[in-house]
């Protein structure tokens, strides 16, 4: 769906192809940090629902800006 669009819009395949993968490589590092920050945070016997949120947003941007990023400098360059 999102490659549909983003080929839609840009009218370029490999851009598509570059914005979907880079959503498919934050949904994957989101899921698998929603699961460890608090398991590890639990393990350092701190609450963690205190600030795993604001730990997954982070991981969350950085993996999502640098994912798409170097895909686009890696594929489209």
């Amino acid at each position: 769906m999102v490659r549909t669009i983003a080929f839609l819009w840009f009218g370029k395949p490999k851009v598509a192809l570059t914005i979907g993968a880079a959503m498919v490589i934050n949904l994957c590092c989101a899921a698998l940090a929603g699961a460890t920050i608090p398991l590890l945070r639990r393990q350092l016997k701190v609450d963690p629902t205190i600030a795993s949120g604001v730990f997954l947003t982070t991981v969350t941007d950085v993996i999502g800006f640098l994912a798409f990023l170097g895909l686009a400098t890696w594929w489209l360059f």
